[in-house]
């Protein structure tokens, strides 16, 4: 099998007799003449090995190595070095280098040691192929979308899954936070044991020390039975913790110690139990602003934060929009037995320029229903539900979707008002309005309380 190979070295002479006589051999060939444009080649083409030698301008070989593994953790790396550094070298070998040769280098030892570096990495080196390429054409795991905004978010989530690092996932409710957090352990070496989500927005302050830590049977009133809290039931596996910023400080502050300590206690408990869990959080707050108004805890945002991961809203990247919706049609059809192909060109425009303050799960919601109002095989306006579209050139701003604020209205004011507008607009939903508003539904019942509602 003629696999890639990949020569590294600022030695004109040496790297073009390299590359002769791997070619010679039958091996496909690309070469580099520094550290940093290896890795940029690296990253395109996928070789099986790169050859490289250790001293190079830029980046050196041993720089080199650490990117890949970073990376391409699939391929083989062989290090070229002098006899003055083969001390470095062999270092580098307990770094994760496949082996070393020294200049000159022995042609009959390279020839030998090829295609062993290269069965080592080859079969990961297809999976990570294959990976790029549904990717590109539909998105990672569950997750739909092409944009570039969303191949960060799956660089990330790939460089992120086979670790057990904390990741802070952040975005606008609707992006697919639980999503990104679900793909995270399916991808990791978790991915078989308990996934489990707790949203800390939707429990109840007093509850959500026992749902998170576990009670005894008698630690308070109304505790009749043991209950093991999401931690011990994420044992070995992964726990969110979604809408972690509205937990109170006090929480966040014992939630921290679970995560240096690495055990959690019962509440009533005297005996501290060992967990292994791998902790991802989200927020669909600016976590910078979270921690500068207090509701985010600075040590713990600094604990969780080891991986950040954030999800653009969806006006952000409307190109992903019409594979959102091939997606999603998909799904409708098995659901609801249905055989509706596509959407036509003018709900296709509607959509994508509709602005969806509520993300994906607005659009879903709306695909939904469009589904189970069509009886053919295309949707059309006749089978969108009559939400708000795009207003467009010339069509007053004031209506009964919209809200105007003067100049000189308070923020404070205006607030109210976007609130309560929202409300109204939504029948009183306060679940939708939350979810058009980008916050949680705890955060909206606590405004509705200071307004006195």
């Amino acid at each position: 099998m003629a696999f890639k190979i990949l020569i590294a070295d600022d030695e004109a002479t040496a790297r073009k007799g390299l590359v002769a006589l791997l070619t010679g051999w039958g091996y496909e060939v690309e070469e580099a003449a520094d550290g940093e444009e290896a890795f940029r080649k690296a990253a395109a083409s996928l070789p099986a090995v790169v050859i490289s030698d250790l001293v190079m301008p830029k980046l050196d070989g041993l720089g080199l190595l650490k990117a890949l593994q970073q990376e391409l953790p699939f391929a083989s790396v062989i290090l070229l070095t002098g006899q003055g550094s083969i001390d470095t070298a062999v270092a580098a070998m307990k770094e994760g280098a496949y082996d070393y040769l020294t200049k000159p280098v022995d042609a009959t030892r390279l020839k030998l040691l090829i295609p062993k570096a290269a069965e080592k990495g080859e079969a990961l080196r297809e999976v990570v192929i294959l990976r790029r390429r549904v990717r590109q054409v539909w998105g990672l795991g569950k997750l739909v979308g092409t944009s570039a905004a969303m191949q960060e978010v799956y660089r990330l989530i790939e460089m992120a899954a086979p670790t057990s690092a904390p990741v802070l996932i952040s975005g606008e409710s609707g992006t697919g936070k639980e999503l990104v957090a679900r793909t995270l352990h399916d991808l990791s070496p978790r991915g078989h044991s308990p996934f489990v989500a707790v949203n800390c927005a939707a429990i109840p302050e007093t509850l959500l020390e026992s749902e998170i830590f576990g009670h005894e049977k008698g630690a308070f009133t109304g505790a009749l039975e043991r209950h093991p809290g999401c931690f011990e039931l994420a044992h070995q596996g992964t726990l969110l913790l979604d809408e972690i910023a509205e937990m109170n400080p006090g929480t966040q502050a014992k939630f921290l110690r679970i995560l240096q300590d690495g055990a959690v206690r019962r509440l009533g408990g005297k005996h501290e139990i060992s967990v292994d869990v791998r902790v991802l959080a989200a927020t669909n707050k600016d976590p910078v602003k979270a921690l500068r108004d207090g509701s985010f805890r600075e040590d713990l945002f600094y604990r969780l934060n080891v991986v950040s991961v954030s999800i653009p809203p969806l006006r952000e990247r409307p190109e992903d929009i019409p594979v959102l919706i091939q997606a999603f049609l998909e799904e409708f059809n098995a659901k609801y037995d249905k055989h509706i192909r596509s959407v036509d060109d003018g709900v296709l425009r509607t959509l994508t320029a509709h602005s969806w303050p509520g993300n994906i799960r607005q659009l879903r919601n709306t695909l939904e229903r469009a589904a189970i109002v069509c009886d053919g095989d295309l949707i059309t306006a006749t089978h969108l539900p009559p939400e708000p579209v795009p207003r467009t050139e010339g069509e007053p701003a004031e209506g009964p979707d919209s809200v105007t604020f003067h100049v000189g209205t308070s923020l404070d004011d205006a607030e109210k008002g976007l609130i309560l507008k929202t409300l109204a607009c939504n029948g009183n939903n306060k679940t939708r309005a939350a979810e058009i508003l980008g916050i949680s539904l705890k955060t909206l019942h606590n405004k509705l309380k200071a307004y006195g509602g």
